[in-house]
């Protein structure tokens, strides 16, 4: 069996921008989310609570990437 080489491929300057921009993004949500760590009272459907702001932040964040995950599925779909 011969074992093949494979080069590496280099990445495009779009996609180094695109992971770039995400990383500074992650770190801005991060620090975003730790300087804010005061309870606020948060009205869910049928029930109200004191949750820590950083819950509040960083739960919205995981519903919004998962809107835009099931929103790219369906685009796709569509084609």
């Amino acid at each position: 069996m011969a074992r093949e080489t494979q080069t590496p491929q280099r990445r495009s300057r779009r996609e180094l921008a695109r992971s770039s921009g995400l990383v500074v993004l992650a770190v801005l949500m991060t620090l975003f989310a730790v300087l804010n760590v005061k309870q606020v009272e948060v009205n869910w459907i049928f029930v109200k609570s004191k949750t820590p702001l950083i819950i509040v932040i960083v739960g919205s964040l995981l519903v919004g990437i998962l809107f835009t995950h099931f929103a790219e599925l369906r685009q796709r779909r569509k084609r």
